[in-house]
């Protein structure tokens, strides 16, 4: 493929990461993202070599700063796609949480997981309208379909977040712009590890297949959306999830 760039967001480790990767391997020049592990990105950056297109720090958690991200990444050059990867999960007890830790956790998750990704979309979405064409790919949840106890408002902003998907897709048809979505399941990351405890043989207990997904398994899922092939698929979402919630 002719070289195109790419805006991978929270790409200094899992899924991102995993992302960043693929998508250098298959011709994409990638502008990497993170938000505080310098050096992480800066491992991402050496491993893509000459695909490395930019190392951008934001919190996304401030959406100002994620507009001054597209800001700056658009300064350095076009962009072709944007990958939302970019998200937090946090757990808490709805009715019973302190007012402070229920604020805090629906500040955060619709923030980071929803907020900043739209103004991200909106923003990438007029820069291709005015240069003719682009893709988006939002990675979602399972979660973001079926809900989970706990996480409440991750849930929420997963489902915002597929539904803003599916949204734009019907509105920029007329205008070469495709919006997709991945929804995985429990995958193999820090974040997973970090939001299990102790549940893993709960977990797998629930997976036909027998085991998490792997970073690779959604990187392969938005290497195919990306594809001039998969244009017409715009609005679909693919679960990745081992057959743990078919819809």
């Amino acid at each position: 493929m002719a070289s195109k760039r790419v805006l991978v967001t929270g790409s200094s480790r899992g899924i991102g990461k995993a992302i960043a990767l693929r998508l250098a391997t298959d011709g994409w020049d990638v502008a990497t993202h993170f938000n505080e592990k310098r050096k992480d990105a800066d491992q991402v950056v050496q491993l893509l070599g000459d695909r490395a297109s930019g190392v951008y720090e934001a919190n996304l958690g401030d959406v100002r700063l994620a507009r001054k991200l597209m800001e700056r990444v658009l300064k350095d050059g076009p962009i072709h796609a944007l990958v939302n990867n970019a998200g937090v999960y946090l757990t808490m007890d709805f009715a019973e949480s302190n007012d402070a830790v229920f604020e805090t956790a629906f500040n955060r998750c619709m923030t980071v997981n929803f907020e900043s990704p739209a103004w991200l979309v909106r923003d990438a979405s007029k820069h291709f309208i005015a240069s003719g064409g682009g893709k988006v790919v939002n990675v979602c949840s399972r979660v973001g379909h079926r809900g989970e106890p706990g996480a409440a408002f991750y849930s929420a902003s997963k489902a915002a977040l597929l539904n803003l998907t599916k949204a734009l897709a019907v509105e920029h048809a007329g205008k070469n712009v495709q919006h997709f979505a991945i929804a995985p399941g429990w995958v193999e990351t820090a974040m997973a590890r970090e939001g299990m405890g102790d549940r893993l043989p709960e977990i797998l207990a629930g997976i036909p297949l027998g085991r998490m997904a792997r970073p690779e398994d959604c990187a392969a899922a938005v290497s195919f959306l990306l594809r001039d092939e998969a244009a017409y698929l715009s609005g679909n979402v693919i679960d990745i999830n081992g057959a743990s919630y078919l819809r």
